[in-house]
């Protein structure tokens, strides 16, 4: 949890982090940087907003066009993105301004008369317990303008630099990994704004990311391209204010008719506006894209909802596109016969690297998600947290479920596409029955949370997975409510998790009384406390707060009032910032009074408990037994490097990380962070502006 008053008290908005070195110029780009991050879509952003967090990191962000995005394309909002967002602090203001998607209807042609349409179908939209988050949808520019409030609030203050054409990248030598203060990536920019029209400015970055969406210059100065292929099925889409007869515009809708096509309506954010995917080039029509109007799109509407009538009075955007799927082979710069020899320095993302339907409603999520993985990754190898080998998993992992994007998307769109069956025996139309079971079972899917990822440098094999049934390793953590020990308080035990780049090891008790000093749990506080094995201790640079790279965190078993906090592990009762203030968010308990037990809920061995890893993007890596000690440290030492890349800490650091406190309020540590992320340091430590290298 953000802390609010850690280092000080001050007025204002606790959520506007100090400012740290120079501010960022909107105006003139800097003649070196860390990261370049190319295009301000759905993925630039997210990319932007995480590495802000970060003042030791020096992040910028261009975009072609003059300005922030007015009016998106994209709207819908999966139920992982709201947990996602949720990690970036802005969920609330989502959830508030949003349509909620709360149940899906479908239509078919009326058996009686089959040029009308009835009813056929209505189901829930996302399943009981699949998160703590609905479905919902909020135009695009308005998501944007979220991150950019992020950013603007943010310790580095970044803004975006608009007005840059990307026309030139080079990756040249100085490729070996970690730590290398050199800057071997070149790009060339043209700017585009009337004032500095055709001048061209030259940025040097240790690495580049194009976020810079389908007809990506990134992606083209690597050589990459997109495999795929068109499915030669023209749709319309159009936000329209209308008045409309027609009982389901207010729901998800799925409208298969006889003659007319099909049809997709998604209710808008402030209750009047609705989107509209139309289908067009039905047998015996011929449309090209280029010659399709937006008045053949109302006919086209108004055919498909026949017997029902609708009005258009106003239409607020409109586009048609061709439905195809396209893929490319890898997301970095480096060729598989080169994987090994050199660390990827280039990175794509987003449509930049996969392009699919937009009626599942992934194309932003998905390309915000592959931003999400990457950023945490990028920041831990800038600081050198991580070793550059952690580099490569980015392709791997979100190519891997690109292509199950893919081959979903597919067959959504082939079915929402097909035409009704007219008869039994039909073997070209799809029975919109099938289509609905088809939508239930692909629920998961949709809704974000079918993503997992494989065993990797990052992922362990699943072998106790036995111990954590619910905390399925490689999926993300699926959140439960819990009351927190300190002051009762019921809380969402996945919302510790932060977009701060920090991992999280949650410790799910035992039986045993936590308070004995003999019980597992006191065991491993023991160990994280004081073992020179102690992956905590081992990975936290000096002078840091002892959570700022690994977060641990517990949950027991027995009733929040069952047990006194000043008997619980010293090592959860930490001390933080320049005054070593104790932070009492450490400790959970059950939420048995609301009858929500986590213990149940996520299938957790009570007899044994476990230990649950979770990577700073919120998915789960590793579960282990609670005394697993060594299991532990072992798994941070596959990617992570030793403090200030010591190795082990000496018994003299350890002496300054670790202190008790005064036995009335426990036992805690000593730090200095400022933010909680691996950019923790003592105020005495930060670089003076323009000492970055």
């Amino acid at each position: 949890m953000q802390q609010f008053h850690l280092n000080g008290f001050k007025v204002g908005d606790p959520f506007v982090h100090e400012a740290v070195g120079e501010p960022v110029d909107p105006e003139v780009l800097p003649e070196a940087v860390d990261v370049l991050i190319v295009g301000c879509g759905p993925a630039g952003l997210t990319l932007a907003t995480q590495l802000a967090a970060f003042p030791e990191i020096r992040v910028r962000i261009v975009e072609r066009k003059g300005g922030p995005l007015e009016l998106g394309q994209a709207d819908g909002i999966a139920c992982r993105t709201m947990e996602m967002f949720e990690a970036f602090g802005f969920s609330e203001r989502v959830l508030k301004e949003a349509c909620w998607i709360n149940e899906t209807v479908f239509w078919e042609p009326d058996a009686a008369d089959r040029r009308g349409i009835v009813r056929s179908g209505r189901i829930q939209d996302t399943e009981d317990g699949l998160s703590e988050f609905p479905h919902v949808v909020l135009n695009q520019a308005r998501v944007h303008e979220f991150y950019l409030d992020a950013m603007r609030k943010s310790p580095t203050r970044l803004v975006p630099n608009y007005s840059r054409r990307l026309v030139g990248l080079e990756v040249g030598e100085g490729r070996s990994g970690a730590g290398d203060r050199d800057h071997p990536v070149k790009v060339t920019l043209e700017r585009t704004d009337p004032e500095h029209a055709g001048e061209t400015e030259t940025v040097r970055a240790r690495y580049v990311v194009g976020c810079d969406g389908a007809h990506s210059t990134v992606r083209k100065l690597l050589g990459l391209s997109m495999k795929g292929d068109s499915a030669n099925q023209l749709w319309g889409v159009m936000d329209v204010l209308a008045v409309t007869d027609f009982p389901d515009v207010r729901m998800k809708a799925v409208i298969h008719s006889s003659g007319g096509g099909n049809l997709l309506i998604i209710p808008r954010e402030g209750g009047y506006l609705v989107r509209l995917y139309i289908e067009l080039g039905r047998p015996g029509e011929r449309f090209s894209r280029e010659d399709v109007t937006a008045g053949q799109l109302v006919e086209a509407a108004r055919r498909i909802l026949h017997p029902y009538t609708l009005e258009v009075k106003e239409i607020a955007w409109w586009s048609v596109y061709e439905i195809g799927q396209r893929l490319c082979d890898r997301f970095d710069d480096v060729p598989e016969e080169e994987a090994g020899e050199r660390f990827p320095r280039v990175f794509i993302a987003g449509d930049a690297c996969h392009t699919h339907s937009p009626k599942a409603g992934q194309v932003m999520n998905v390309s915000m998600a592959d931003a999400f993985n990457l950023g945490w990754k990028l920041a831990s190898v800038l600081l050198g947290r991580s070793k550059p080998e952690l580099l490569y998993t980015y392709s791997a992992e979100r190519r891997a479920v690109a292509q199950e994007l893919i081959d979903f998307d597919r067959e959504f769109a082939r079915m929402i596409s097909a035409p009704p069956k007219a008869t039994g025996d039909d073997d070209e139309g799809i029975d919109p029955k099938e289509f609905q079971e088809y939508f239930v079972k692909q629920g998961r899917f949709t809704a974000g949370v079918a993503t997992r990822y494989g065993p990797s440098l990052i992922t362990a094999e699943p072998v106790h997975q036995d111990l954590a049934r619910g905390f399925v390793v490689g999926t993300r953590f699926h959140s439960a409510p819990v009351i927190r020990l300190s002051d009762a308080k019921p809380v969402q035990l996945g919302h510790a998790v932060k977009a701060d780049g920090r991992w999280r090891v949650f410790a799910f008790a035992d039986r045993e009384d936590p308070a004995d000093p003999s019980s597992a749990i006191q065991r491993l506080c023991r160990f994280l406390a004081g073992s020179p094995e102690s992956p905590v201790l081992r990975h936290t640079p000096k002078g840091a707060d002892i959570d700022s790279v690994i977060d641990v965190r517990a949950v027991f078993q027995q009733g929040h009032r069952e047990l006194a906090l000043e008997k619980m592990p010293p090592f959860l009762l930490p001390r933080k910032g320049r005054y070593g203030l104790v932070d009492y968010e450490k400790m959970f308990c059950p939420d048995l009074k609301g009858g929500e037990d986590i213990f149940e809920l996520r299938g957790i061995d009570r007899e044994r408990g476990c230990l649950v890893v979770v990577r700073p993007d919120q998915y789960v890596a590793q579960v282990l037994p609670l005394d697993a000690h060594e299991g532990l440290a072992a798994f941070f030492a596959r990617f992570m490097l030793g403090a200030g890349r010591h190795g082990r800490p000496s018994n003299e650091e350890r002496s300054a990380m670790v202190g008790r406190v005064g036995s009335e309020s426990g036992a805690g540590f000593a730090g200095a962070g400022r933010f909680g992320g691996f950019g923790a340091m003592p105020a005495s430590s930060r670089r003076p502006p323009g000492a970055r290298g």
